[in-house]
């Protein structure tokens, strides 16, 4: 087959088991942020902490065998700390609005709620307009000139901005993934849920997957495409565009891995009997859900990524401005559920 073919057919396997194992043991970021803060229940943070620490081994584990990590959008030389910033917040802002993330929504809707439907949709389009429309003007204007030069052109992995070779860059790996392995592990409600902890470990592999089946089993060495692995910002704009423009576009693995999702967690929703139609409860509702897609789809795509491609894809690579564009999507949710809940009260 060809490569992009190959890497299409990886992508919606490994989706397929990502939209399974997370719709299963119930994986959330806005869950876990709420959980956290209102309810002192932090099983679904540590299960987070998990998924992260077993796709930095898995990652590395594959740069030892050649993964191109320098290749990725994550290890460029310029850390765009305004994108990230300024990105992550909106994203994360409007995720607390619409009550879930991009990838969260394909969960929902592989359940059968429609109000995650129309939160994808308006997500989609805001995603492209983002990459090529009228906010990509605004965007590529205000925000994108504020970055950061690494030091000596360096990449911007933590690996290479302290000078470490193959083998130190593998110890450091190990060294940042086993205290988040302890942290998780040692909630002792989180061990009891097995669910739980099963789905955050199946979450860190299907993420090492995805980069092995884009940097090795689908890899182009003539091609332009740069390694990567599972993401929901721009997929699910790309996604959309396929729909209506397919004999312009191939299919690829951004574009199959959310096919697959939404496959995972139907199949899932329908073997536990919780496949329901639901709708949107009220005007109010619906109008939130629309502003909050709007954002999530803005700032994903401001931020090179959302909850899961720079959550989890990214940091996996030990990528400075993963980290930033994470703790930022972090605060804009904390934000938004401020808003939300505490400002009304």
């Amino acid at each position: 087959m060809e490569p992009h073919l190959v890497r299409a057919v990886l992508g919606l396997v490994i989706g397929c088991a990502l939209g399974y194992a997370a719709r299963r043991g119930r994986f959330c970021t806005l869950g876990a942020l709420e959980d956290a803060v209102y309810g002192q229940d932090t099983r679904r943070l540590r299960a987070w902490a998990l998924a992260i620490a077993v796709a930095i081994l898995g990652v590395h584990t594959l740069r030892l065998s050649g993964l191109a990590l320098h290749r990725t959008l994550y290890a460029t030389p310029q850390l765009e700390l305004g994108p990230l910033v300024v990105g992550g917040l909106t994203f994360g802002f409007g995720m607390a609005l619409v009550g879930n993330c991009a990838f969260g929504n394909l969960l929902r809707l592989g359940g059968g709620d429609l109000k995650a439907l129309v939160a994808l949709l308006v997500a989609a389009v805001s995603a492209v307009m983002a990459m090529r429309g009228l906010t990509a003007i605004v965007r590529v204007v205000a925000v994108d000139p504020l970055f950061v030069s690494m030091p000596g052109g360096r990449a911007q992995l933590l690996p290479e901005l302290l000078g470490f070779g193959r083998t130190a860059a593998t110890a450091l790996a190990a060294a940042c993934a086993v205290p988040l392995a302890v942290y998780a592990f040692a909630g002792s409600t989180f061990r009891q849920d097995r669910k739980l902890v099963t789905a955050a470990i199946a979450i860190g592999m299907c993420v090492t997957a995805g980069w092995w089946a884009t940097g090795f089993a689908g890899y182009d060495e003539f091609g332009t495409e740069r390694p990567l692995s599972l993401s929901f910002a721009r997929p699910v704009g790309d996604t959309v565009l396929f729909a209506m423009l397919a004999s312009g576009m191939q299919v690829d693995f951004g574009i199959a891995s959310v096919v697959g999702v939404l496959l995972g967690a139907f199949i899932e929703a329908r073997q536990a009997g919780r496949f329901r139609w639901e709708a949107p409860d009220d005007p109010g509702e619906l109008r939130r859900h629309l502003v909050g897609a709007f954002l999530m789809g803005t700032g994903g795509i401001t931020a090179l990524g959302c909850t899961i491609g720079q959550g989890i894809t990214g940091v996996a690579t030990l990528s400075v401005g993963s980290a930033i564009a994470l703790a930022s999507i972090a605060l804009g949710g904390r934000a938004g559920l401020y808003y939300l809940v505490e400002r009304r009260v």
